[in-house]
């Protein structure tokens, strides 16, 4: 078993499985460095990866882009894939080693030369789903991919106990409640077990323009329910660093 799975299966198991209903989510980040990687990543997705994952059970999963007017832009694939359990993310690889046509189809990716990778490093993030949103929700637009704005934020707390409370705000304090309520169409939040900015949140909502994601963030602020909310001395100080990543979907992505 390779070491990062192996310290992965260690780190999950302590934290114990959670209520049945809550989902977990992996959030793969492609890095590439040009058109040619970008190229690369993107046959290996579209033609070999994304149909694995459908065969192996997972019917729905995302791939975003940042959008052009990011300095990320060219740079970074994000893959969104949901699990049901702890035991299907874990048993995912072992799948994709028994799927011939996976095998076949993504061979020139996972068999490239040296002088040649497909990409310049790839990492991974896996999340548990928040209890007040336990399971995710793929929007429904009619227009372009290329017009839609996915937001995907990320927020770091200083310690584990104002991480611990910022989720309590999403979730008790009633923060996705006003999400709800103003139609953000949230995909998922989930609380980071896995990744390199520990501890911290991620959350997605989504939009069909810019000027949607604008109207809905200027309605956000000037509810009085999140005046109050975050208005309150408990949730002071729960984030320390807030990084939004504005994304379109790409067009063989399932939502």
């Amino acid at each position: 078993m390779p070491i990062l799975i192996l310290l992965m299966t260690v780190a999950i198991s302590a934290l114990g499985a959670g209520p049945a209903k809550q989902q977990y989510y992996e959030i793969k980040i492609y890095h590439i460095a040009d058109k040619t990687q970008e190229g690369k990543v993107d046959t290996y997705l579209k033609e070999a990866y994304l149909p694995a994952l459908h065969r192996a059970g997972i019917p729905i999963v995302g791939v975003f882009k940042p959008v052009e007017a990011d300095t990320a832009f060219g740079k970074i694939i994000y893959v969104f894939i949901p699990f049901k359990t702890v035991d299907q993310f874990m048993q995912l690889a072992e799948q994709l080693q028994k799927d011939k046509v996976f095998s076949e189809a993504g061979k020139p990716f996972a068999d490239a030369v040296f002088s040649e990778p497909p990409y310049k490093r790839y990492e991974s993030i896996f999340l548990k789903a928040f209890m007040d949103f336990p399971q995710f929700s793929a929007p429904e637009f009619s227009n372009s991919p290329s017009e839609r704005i996915y937001e995907l934020r990320s927020y770091e707390s200083a310690t584990d106990a104002k991480a611990v409370k910022k989720i309590e705000m999403f979730n008790q304090g009633g923060e996705i409640d006003i999400f709800k309520k103003l139609e953000f169409n949230p995909v998922f939040w989930g609380e980071v077990l896995l990744g390199s900015h520990m501890p911290n949140l991620m959350y997605m909502t989504t939009f069909s323009d810019m000027k949607s994601h604008d109207d809905h963030w200027k309605a956000f602020g000037a509810t009085e329910e999140w005046k109050k909310l975050s208005g309150m001395e408990e949730y002071k100080n729960t984030v320390s660093k807030a990084s939004p990543y504005l994304l379109h979907p790409t067009s063989y992505s399932d939502f």
